[in-house]
């Protein structure tokens, strides 16, 4: 049964004639799907800030956009609580990408974007709002994940992790971050100014960000551009998985504290400091 009140729709798209098409299109569809746009933006923060604030049921979302992708911006918002907003992306992608969006149930629309398109993905996002008292925590973390290795066969790289924070949305740009590091069932992200915790795995961000980021212990991924040389540390001999630390910790640029290197990967320390 179809919900009595109209969907709230965000329309999202750096190009201010895109947002206008999709307005009028919108308005051409009311006899056959109410909606009510409330708000419209033209780069992902701002976006995000309305996701917030407006709490949309519905975001037709650019993803090529300048700054912050809407691959980016959907992975994020994915986080928002109570309930994230259903994504409708608006894309030029190829017919690869858009397969592995739909697997998801995230619908997309091809620019330029036709009305009985748009009617189908609406339709599609009404039912899934109708549906969502069947979701269960956790699925906004694979979808994530998803949207991660979609982002990545796409060229999309992110450019900021999403931390959440007494029901509020924070965002901490990748270049900030000195270290990560696994603790219990969480992951510290370690800037210069502080730390935050994040529920991504270790795994997860070494996949999306091994170019920028080295792997010297089992919990820790350190900037490789951070690295500034080494100390003699504590040389534990516990069996942490990767023969014990080798008796070296990593002095980091910006931060007081040292990291233990394990063995293993102290050949890849090395050759990053050309010892």
């Amino acid at each position: 049964m179809e919900s009595a009140r109209p969907l709230s729709v965000l329309i999202v798209d750096d190009e201010p004639l895109a947002r206008t098409r999709l307005s009028a299109l919108l308005s051409d569809l009311q006899s056959q799907i109410a909606t009510t746009v409330v708000g419209e933006s033209g780069n992902g923060k701002d976006a995000l800030r309305q996701i917030e604030a407006l709490t949309p049921d519905v975001v037709l979302l650019d993803v090529q956009m300048p700054g912050m992708n809407g691959v980016e911006v959907a992975r994020h918002a994915a986080l928002i609580k109570p309930q994230p907003p259903v994504i409708i992306f608006s894309t030029a992608f190829d017919e690869f990408a858009l397969q592995a969006f739909e697997v998801q149930a995230i619908d997309y629309l091809v620019k330029p974007v036709r009305a009985t398109r748009l009617f189908d993905a609406l339709e599609r996002a009404r039912r899934r709002i109708d549906e969502r008292n069947a979701v269960r925590v956790g699925e906004a973390a694979v979808g994530t994940e998803t949207l991660g290795r979609v982002a990545k066969m796409a060229g999309l790289a992110r450019r900021h992790i999403s931390v959440s924070e007494r029901g509020k949305l924070f965002l901490v740009p990748v270049m900030d971050v000195v270290y990560f590091r696994a603790e219990m069932k969480y992951t510290t992200i370690r800037t210069r100014d502080r730390e935050y915790l994040t529920e991504e795995s270790l795994s997860t961000l070494e996949n999306e960000f091994g170019d920028l980021f080295l792997r010297i212990h089992r919990n820790a991924l350190v900037a490789r551009d951070a690295i500034t040389g080494s100390v003699k540390g504590a040389g534990g001999e516990a069996d942490d998985g990767e023969g014990g630390d080798n008796g070296w910790n990593i002095v980091l640029r910006g931060v007081p504290e040292t990291l233990p290197v394990s063995r293993r990967q102290w050949a890849h320390v090395k050759a990053l400091l050309k010892l």
